[in-house]
């Protein structure tokens, strides 16, 4: 699916920071950063390659954050707080 049908289908650029347990040292985690086009709120992109994690990798998974921005959204307008002139 090309980049214009996914702004229509209302895709957001989705980040996900996976905390899994390390394989050799269940007491330590290590931190992995997923970062992919999604759905929100059912994410079913992020849950395709969750799915995947737990049936094929050895990591076991201790937490997952999640957070996301809409691709097309309206344009941010502020005023200048002060207007600085050289010569």
């Amino acid at each position: 699916m090309g980049e214009i049908q996914k702004l229509v289908k209302d895709y957001r650029l989705t980040t996900a920071e996976i905390l899994y347990h390390l394989p050799d040292h269940p007491n330590l985690l290590q931190a992995y950063i997923w970062q992919e086009y999604d759905i929100a709120p059912r994410f079913p992109v992020l849950h395709k390659f969750l799915d995947f994690w737990s049936h094929n990798l050895e990591g076991r998974l201790h937490s997952v954050k999640v957070a996301n921005v809409g691709l097309i959204k309206a344009p941010d307008a502020r005023f200048a707080d002060a207007l600085l002139q050289l010569h």
